[in-house]
């Protein structure tokens, strides 16, 4: 009898915490929901008002645009109005040479403070750790400094300086690398694997969410930055994309918030699809290095 009654509270108890699950599916998807939207507004809006005439913006500003080719319109006098086509090539350029150059300075220095045991590692990586802590803002003056004496601001070369190392990459892939068993690493240097065929073709195959997770952090930061190019471009030809707002609001445009917000959508476009593309390495690249 005591089974069986312990069985019965059992499925009592399984019963109970089955028709609890639904709810709880329901309220966390509800407030998912609802956040997500709350983040998504202000993107919406800006669609919704690139696809207005300018008088509509303030008039109606939530309602739903009546005639969507107003938007190609905005777009198409936005690139006329200002070189946008500058400006996003520049925002490639430089985000695409800060990337390459944080991962081919950031996957060897994982790779050997993760593998390697030598003498001042745990330095390094103190170092390493420290370095996260200091906010970008603090060595831009002496670089700005040296810039400005060697005659490089206004450049590609000054955009790209500041970020080439990145201590966050370094962090991130070493923690990574240290989930690699030592014991494939053994063997492979017995069958003749140089250091650098291990850390290209064993290595960094199974680290390609983490480096996926780490581009889309790196790509938006830097797209998206505008204290730096504030203080080191002069010119209209060398703005990034945020910058190349700044000077676009400032131009002959006047009041014609539509095209503004075209050019501004026209902007934010390429970081959502490049964060579309990759969300779920994205995703991988977080759940394998243990960040939330």
């Amino acid at each position: 009898m005591t089974n069986q009654s312990t069985a019965i509270q059992a499925t009592t108890r399984q019963q109970k915490a089955k028709t609890r699950l639904p709810f709880a599916s329901v309220a966390a998807n509800f407030v998912l929901i609802s956040l997500a939207s709350v983040v998504a507004l202000p993107y919406v809006w800006m669609v919704l008002s690139a696809a207005r005439l300018p008088d509509e913006i303030f008039t109606n500003p939530f309602g739903f645009p009546t005639d969507f080719t107003i938007l190609f319109q905005n777009i198409s006098q936005a690139f006329k109005i200002a070189p946008v086509r500058q400006f996003l090539t520049n925002g490639f350029i430089v985000v695409s040479a800060i990337l390459l150059l944080q991962l081919s300075i950031a996957i060897p220095c994982a790779y050997a403070l993760a593998k390697f045991r030598f003498p001042g590692r745990s330095l390094l990586l103190a170092l390493v750790i420290a370095a996260l802590c200091v906010p970008i803002q603090v060595p831009m003056l002496p670089i700005y400094i040296g810039l400005a004496l060697t005659k490089q601001l206004n450049t590609y070369f000054s955009l790209i300086l500041p970020f080439v190392i990145s201590p966050f990459a370094i962090f991130l892939l070493r923690q990574h690398f240290m989930t690699y068993p030592d014991e494939i690493i053994q063997a492979a240097r017995l069958d003749g694997f140089t250091e650098f065929e291990i850390m290209t073709r064993l290595m960094l195959p199974g680290a390609r969410p983490v480096i996926a997770a780490f581009a889309v952090f790196s790509i938006t930061t830097h797209w998206n930055d505008l204290f730096w190019p504030m203080i080191t471009v002069s010119s209209l030809t060398m703005a990034t994309p945020p910058l190349g707002l700044l000077y676009f609001r400032d131009g002959d445009i006047g009041a014609n918030y539509g095209a503004l917000l075209a050019g501004a959508l026209v902007v934010v476009a390429p970081m959502m699809l490049v964060f579309f593309i990759a969300q779920r390495q994205f995703i991988r690249g977080m759940t394998m290095t243990g960040l939330r």
